[in-house]
């Protein structure tokens, strides 16, 4: 007999049979003993060091009234680079063969490797964006699990990469940032051998500023040093987890931690004064701007920021005027009229360009602009219901994990096309972005699709001494959640920000666990114009902190996990009862199938049980649409996994409604699609 697959064999552990409601306090994955920092060292596998903050010095600041986000002592810009370059701005794509060496023994700072003069004809080569997993390790992306273990998909530890860039000589009187959509774990970034900074998180943008270290005129160097921890102190058979207190996540998760430079990378030189972002958000009619100019001069500038609202939106160019101090920072607020403009929404998903020029003075001569795209969209919570332009909306949707077996994690415009489109092929209007912030494009996909987002960050199965830590000191979870809501503000098909998936509760009312949510939701409300509402994907049903969150979301596994599949009703309609005025989410609901395995509903692991299991659980959920706002079915697809299990399939968890090559499909696949919203 095939053993049974689970999202998590530990998380299964955790819980146990019960009826009407989720257990309260439990902490997934918690039955693995932590490997002790001795032997962290002697394996090679030691987590990185750490100051007393998170790396990027992320920080909120208030400016005319705004919400502001910086890193390195700059606003966070906008990251659209990798697809938009502005007339005023000039670019260096790079996307491009890199130079790479593997440093286990973390020799290369002390040896010099960052250095500009260093001799790097002898190292290896890989191709930036990409996975290092999927550099050299036999049958990555197979069912096969006699070779798991083997291959770069298991280096940990500190890897090097290295590139040179010829910059035009203007570029000295520009200012000019180094731009990542993406490294995982922790980045540590050198130009010309001077450090600009570090980054930790495995999928938020991030951009440094160049500051002296540039030498325009010249070839400049950049060398990356990238980190991953290892998940466990052997990948081949049962042994100690691997853990980083400071980190997020902290420990072995249920997803793949795909390594390296993951997502593109470019040089962008732009204006000494420049609208650094741009935040905006349309309803009934209206559209809100602030446009946020950044002065890096030596002396205050004082000037005008033009809106065009842009096609199909039948207003006029606006005008307002804006002084920045010297190095500092202003916020130009402008309210404009868009009366032709059509409302986004699923059935009609309109996506308008609005563009900021930045005007010297009282000249005409454009010194800076910066567009972006946006829908004219409201979203609030009312009566238990989630309204999207004033009308109750259902989400059905699906949990997805951004990987294939070709790319890992360092996916192609293709392969969002294929996958994603698998959303609307299934009749679902929604996704999750379960458990990490995605590449810009998927968010641009959506918009055009008329796809909802749940957006989400990395906060997964944090346990309590880790909220402390993040929420009184380390600050990286607040981080996460401000940079989400900053860099994904613009897209109208996100619909919701989710703060944590599964993570522990404390006793005593939850002291620790309450100041960690709130601490996130204030971070999310300050910086969002659009008041999105905030929810997370609670373990339990039983969540004491339910009264922070305006949505109420829990993942649910009845007649999987413990008790029964017709317990669902009973327990969406108990968390009705004491939060009436919520709506609820099921954010994560689903079974698993041995692909090609049928047989009789009863027989667990057919794909008949499977089907069955998610037609039960619809149901309950379709009859409470008074009060129930959304269900997303774990998951789109088969994904991989370092957690502990599954390793004889290849870390691969067959929980999918496709398997993991992204077309072949499930009996549950079918149901899903045939399931009336």
């Amino acid at each position: 007999m095939r053993p049974i697959r689970r999202r998590s064999m530990l998380q299964a552990a955790a819980l146990t049979p019960i009826a009407a409601s989720m257990v309260a306090g439990a902490t997934p994955a918690a039955a693995a003993p932590a490997l002790d920092a001795a032997a962290a060292a002697a394996s090679g596998n030691q987590p990185p060091p750490h100051g007393d903050r998170e790396p990027a010095g992320t920080e909120l600041r208030t400016i005319a009234g705004t919400g502001v986000v910086f890193q390195y002592d700059a606003v966070v810009p906008a990251f659209d680079g990798w697809r938009t370059h502005e007339p005023t701005r000039s670019y260096r794509d790079l996307d491009r063969t890199w130079r790479f060496r593997f440093d286990p023994d973390g020799v290369g700072e002390s040896d010099g490797w960052q250095g500009a003069g260093h001799d790097d004809s002898g190292w290896d080569s890989i191709a930036v964006p990409s996975a290092w997993d999927l550099k050299d390790t036999p049958g990555f992306g197979g069912y096969d699990g006699s070779r798991f273990g083997e291959g770069t998909a298991f280096a940990d530890g500190y890897a090097w990469y290295r590139t040179s860039i010829s910059v035009p000589g203007d570029w000295a009187a520009r200012h000019v940032r180094l731009a990542f959509l993406a490294v995982n774990y922790r980045a540590d970034v050198w130009l010309n051998g001077q450090h600009l900074g570090a980054h930790e998180g495995g999928y938020a943008p991030f951009a440094l500023p160049t500051g002296d270290a540039l030498r325009p005129g010249r070839v400049n160097v950049i060398a990356v040093r990238v980190h991953r921890l290892a998940s466990w102190e052997d990948y081949t058979q049962p042994s100690p987890s691997i853990t980083d207190p400071y980190a997020i996540p902290w420990k072995p998760v249920d997803y793949w931690p795909y390594a390296g430079i993951t997502r593109s990378v470019w040089l962008e030189a732009v204006p000494a004064v420049t609208v650094a972002k741009v935040l905006l958000a349309a309803a009934d009619g209206e559209l809100e701007v602030r446009a946020v100019v950044e002065n890096r001069r030596d002396e205050a500038f004082t000037g005008r920021v033009v809106l065009d609202a842009g096609k199909g939106t039948g207003a006029k160019p606006m005008t307002v005027p804006v002084s920045a101090p010297a190095g500092g920072v202003a916020v130009a607020r402008i309210q404009a009229a868009v009366p032709d403009a059509t409302a986004w929404s699923p059935e009609r998903p309109v996506v308008l360009t609005a563009t900021a020029r930045l005007l010297a003075g009282e000249g005409t001569v454009v010194v800076d602009q910066l567009s972006d795209r946006y829908g004219m969209r409201a979203v609030e919570v009312s009566d238990a219901k989630l309204l999207v332009n004033g009308e109750p909306a259902f989400l059905k949707a699906l949990n997805w994990h951004e990987e294939t077996g070709a790319h890992g994690r360092a996916m192609t415009r293709t392969d969002y096309d294929r996958e994603l489109g698998h959303v609307v092929a299934t009749n679902s209007n929604a996704v999750r972005n379960t458990v990490y912030t995605r590449h810009p494009y998927a968010y641009d996909w959506a918009d055009a699709h008329g796809v909802y987002v749940m957006d989400d960050i990395d906060n997964m199965w944090v346990n309590a001494a880790q909220e402390k830590l993040q929420t009184e000191q380390y600050g990286l979870s607040r981080a996460m959640a401000l940079t989400m809501a900053w860099n994904n503000h613009n897209h109208p098909s996100v619909v919701c920000w989710c703060l944590q998936n599964e993570s522990e509760i404390d006793g005593n009312g939850a002291p620790i666990y309450r100041a960690w949510l709130a601490d996130m939701k204030a971070a999310v409300k300050a910086v969002d114009l659009t008041a999105r509402p905030v929810t997370w994907a609670s373990h339990t049903t039983n969540d004491p902190a339910f009264d922070i969150a305006d949505i109420v979301g829990f993942n649910e596994y009845f007649g999987y996990f413990y008790g029964k599949n017709e317990d669902l009703g009973p327990a969406i309609d108990a968390v009705h009862a004491r939060y009436p005025d919520k709506p609820i989410m099921i954010t994560e609901n689903g079974s698993w199938s041995f692909f090609g395995h049928h047989g009789p509903e009863t027989e667990v692991g057919t794909e008949e049980w499977q089907a069955m299991n998610f037609r039960s659980h619809w149901a309950q959920v379709a009859e409470r649409k008074d009060y129930v706002a959304g269900y997303f079915f774990w998951v789109l697809k088969d994904y991989k996994t370092r957690a502990g299990y599954n390793q004889e399939y290849n870390g691969i968890s067959e929980m999918g409604a496709l398997a993991f090559d992204g077309t072949t499909k499930r009996l549950v696949y079918h149901n899903i699609k045939d399931a009336e919203l």
